[in-house]
C-alpha cells in the first residue's frame, strides 16, 4: 500500500514542481508581452503570446493527467496573467476583447484578465493622452466601461469581487482622464 502511495505523491509533486516551474516563466513572458504592448511593440508582443500558448497547452496536458493541479495557485495566476495580455493585445490590435481560443481558460481566470484588463486600458489611455490621442483615449474609456456593464450583470463574490471593485475603480480613472482632455480642449 505504501509504495503506490508513495509513487502516486512522486508523480504528483514532480508534474506540480513542473507547473509551477512552467507557469512562472508563462507568468514572466504574459508580462512582458503587456509591456511591449505599451511600447507599441505589437509583433514581439505577438511572439510572446505565441510562446505562452504554446505552454499553456503543454502544461494543460500534464494536468489532464492530475486535476487537482488545475487549481494549483502560480498556475491559475500565470492563467490569469495570459488572459489580461491576451485581451489587452486584442483591445490593441481588433479594438475589442473576443472568446480566446488557442488555450482553455476557466470562467474564473478569464473574468480575472478581464477585470486586471481595465487597469492596462487605463494606463494606456494616460499614454495616449500624452501623445495627444484623445479619440483613441475616448475609445479605450468606451472599452473599460462595456467591460464593466458586462460583469456588473454577473454577481462576483471572493476574489473575483476585489477583482470587479478594482475594475470600477479603473472606469473611475478612465472617466477623470476623459473629464480632464474634455475641458482642456475647451
Amino acid at each position: 500500500m505504501f509504495q503506490k502511495l508513495k509513487k502516486d505523491y512522486d508523480i504528483y509533486e514532480d508534474t506540480r514542481q513542473l507547473i509551477n516551474g512552467r507557469a512562472n516563466f508563462i507568468l514572466h513572458k504574459a508580462k512582458q508581452s503587456i509591456f511591449a504592448l505599451h511600447r507599441g511593440e505589437i509583433k514581439k508582443a505577438e511572439n510572446l503570446l505565441k510562446e505562452v500558448e504554446k505552454d499553456l497547452n503543454i502544461l494543460n496536458k500534464h494536468l489532464s493527467k492530475i486535476p487537482p493541479l488545475k487549481y494549483n495557485g502560480l498556475y491559475k495566476a500565470a492563467l490569469e496573467e495570459y488572459t489580461e495580455a491576451k485581451l489587452f493585445w486584442q483591445v490593441l490590435k481588433f479594438g475589442k476583447i473576443k472568446e480566446i481560443s488557442k488555450v482553455q481558460v476557466n470562467f474564473d481566470d478569464y473574468l480575472g484578465g478581464i477585470c486586471d484588463l481595465t487597469g492596462e486600458l487605463v494606463r494606456k489611455m494616460v499614454l495616449l493622452a500624452t501623445e495627444n490621442k484623445f479619440e483613441e483615449v475616448f475609445r479605450l474609456k468606451t472599452i473599460i466601461a462595456d467591460i464593466i456593464n458586462g460583469l456588473i450583470k454577473i454577481d462576483l463574490t471572493g476574489y473575483l469581487r476585489h477583482k470587479f471593485d478594482e475594475a470600477k475603480r479603473n472606469l473611475e480613472k478612465a472617466e477623470q482622464i476623459v473629464y480632464e482632455l474634455k475641458m482642456m480642449q475647451k
